[in-house]
């Protein structure tokens, strides 16, 4: 495996686009300085991560291009102080690496090319110092070419919340959920994958199965006490900021990422799950590739993936996952704490149950697949045995009807109440969709 160096010079170098100065609050500046906070995903100010706007990402490659240019130069054009002169030309090679931040198009077209394609049509040689002789480019008409057309991407997710299809998902009720925002730029996004973004989604049973989704890059964001069913095929997920929730998501091709978030849990077969800074979440899993633990993570949990629905091994199929290999139970600590092993845990089997997605599609799936291992089936396989023999008790003690009547009201009542304590009769009031069939997830 290998990466192109320059290309990974730049990923590590905008990685500063979230680094906090304190310098302000030397000068006497409040800090964090009101004036740095961001748009948040609705235009407003709001202090958030810079991940989300694409404002933020131009602003820093307008103000950063000079070093990132410098960065990409051969050693033979820089000075002694190790800086570009008037002279230093820029190589193919450097500008092919840029291509890994920049794309556009010629006179708005809907055909995006990378930006080393764009840099060698001719016409703009002159703007861009391009010599076919030396092949190389002039680093200050490079620079200025592209500072002048530099602008915020159009498919990014600030324009896709502003711009793009707003899907009516979620219920739009007065109060509590009335801020919820869920788009998608399928309809502007010329032959690249499609984003969807879910936004404060919150207190709601959402359930999705359709080509809106297929190969799509989900960014779901501050969702809050809901339970989300994503049943597709998808390019890549992000969930950031949520709390007291759970995803269960479709074949994911790339990667799974969460970040900041509070006792969720996520359900998925993925190539590759990473997470950061996140706090007592548990991860359902089957995935080709170990699990990154980035850092800040506290009371991570780790189980088999234990679910299945009707099309599960037909998307899988379509993503390119199968059942093995699978290192659910081989996480990795890519961090500073990652001799500390107490981070994360394998979820006892004593604790472990299997997740039935209530809904009704097409297709030939009927059990997990790759099944589970013999720890979590033994515990499975115990659990229903128990059942049996309550049941076989109760039919055996011989009740007459009226006392069959009072032991199933109070069975009835220990269960309800049961409901209530865990929350779980949020969940089942809310998979009853208003005047519509179960059949919504594959709409």
């Amino acid at each position: 495996l290998s990466v192109d160096t320059l290309q990974f010079l730049l990923f590590l170098y905008i990685q500063q686009l979230n680094k906090v100065s304190l310098r302000t609050s030397l000068i006497g500046e409040e800090w964090p300085s009101p004036r740095t906070k961001s748009p948040d995903l609705t235009g407003k100010s709001a202090s958030q991560n810079k991940n989300w706007n694409d404002q933020d990402h131009q602003a820093f490659v307008q103000s950063h291009l000079s070093d990132m240019l410098e960065l990409l130069l051969e050693p033979d054009q820089l000075t002694a102080s190790s800086h570009s002169a008037h002279s230093s030309l820029v190589s193919y090679e450097a500008v092919r690496a840029l291509s890994f931040l920049i794309e556009g198009t010629v006179n708005k077209s809907r055909t995006v090319h990378p930006l080393h394609e764009l840099a060698l049509w001719q016409p703009f040689h002159g703007k861009n110092g391009y010599s076919k002789i030396s092949k190389a480019f002039s680093f200050t008409k490079l620079e200025s070419w592209i500072r002048s057309c530099l602008t915020t991407n159009p498919f990014g997710m600030t324009a896709c919340l502003k711009s793009g299809k707003k899907l009516a998902w979620a219920q739009q009720v007065e109060g509590t959920t009335r801020r919820a925002k869920i788009a998608c730029n399928t309809h502007v996004v010329p032959e690249v994958f499609p984003m969807v973004i879910m936004s404060q989604v919150y207190k709601q049973t959402l359930a999705k199965s359709s080509d809106t989704l297929v190969g799509a890059h989900v960014r779901i964001h501050r969702c809050n006490e809901s339970f989300i069913y994503l049943l597709s095929p998808l390019r890549s997920v992000t969930i950031e900021k949520c709390r007291n929730s759970t995803f269960v998501l479709g074949p994911v091709q790339t990667s799974v990422h969460v970040h900041s978030c509070d006792n969720v849990k996520v359900i998925s077969v993925c190539h590759r799950l990473s997470l950061s800074s996140t706090t007592g979440c548990t991860f359902y899993i089957l995935t080709p590739t170990q699990p990154l633990i980035l850092s800040g993570n506290q009371a991570v949990s780790f189980a088999p993936f234990h679910t299945h629905y009707p099309m599960l091994e037909d998307h899988m199929a379509q993503v390119g996952l199968a059942t093995l290999p699978n290192y659910w139970d081989s996480p990795m600590l890519v961090c500073k704490e990652s001799s500390d092993t107490s981070i994360f845990r394998l979820l006892p089997p004593s604790e472990f149950y299997t997740f039935v997605i209530p809904f009704e599609m097409e297709g030939d799936t009927t059990e997990t697949p790759g099944g589970l291992p013999h720890a979590y089936q033994k515990a499975l396989s115990q659990r229903e045995q128990k059942v049996q023999i309550w049941q076989k008790t109760v039919k055996e003690a011989g009740l007459t009807k009226h006392q069959r009547k009072q032991f199933q009201m109070l069975v009835e009542n220990k269960f309800y109440e049961w409901l209530v304590q865990t929350g779980n009769r949020q969940q089942l009031d809310s998979l009853v969709p208003p005047a519509v069939g179960s059949k919504q997830a594959a709409g």
